[in-house]
């Protein structure tokens, strides 16, 4: 069945084939956009920094990196590597 066309050559959103096209399309553009959220919002090495140079502190990427370094220093002071320093 051929999709039916307006004078100007483009499909005809009127028709059932036309919103099915519609709707397709939607949903297509909607993945898409998930996906470049998806793509922006994942880490990608690359740390934003204020005009001074210093990590600007309201990114997530700093608050992770914030995270990794109180863990880091409770990991340090840990029985477990209180005990591995004595004996070195």
């Amino acid at each position: 069945m051929a999709v039916q066309k307006t004078a100007k050559g483009k499909v005809d959103k009127r028709t059932k084939e036309g919103k099915a096209i519609c709707a397709r399309m939607a949903k297509a553009r909607a993945a898409a956009a998930r996906k470049a959220a998806a793509k922006k919002s994942a880490t990608t090495g690359k740390i934003r920094k204020t005009a001074s140079g210093k990590v600007d502190k309201r990114t997530k990427e700093y608050k992770v990196m914030c995270n990794n370094l109180a863990k880091a220093r409770r990991a340090k002071n840990s029985f477990a590597n209180r005990i591995k320093r004595l004996f070195r």
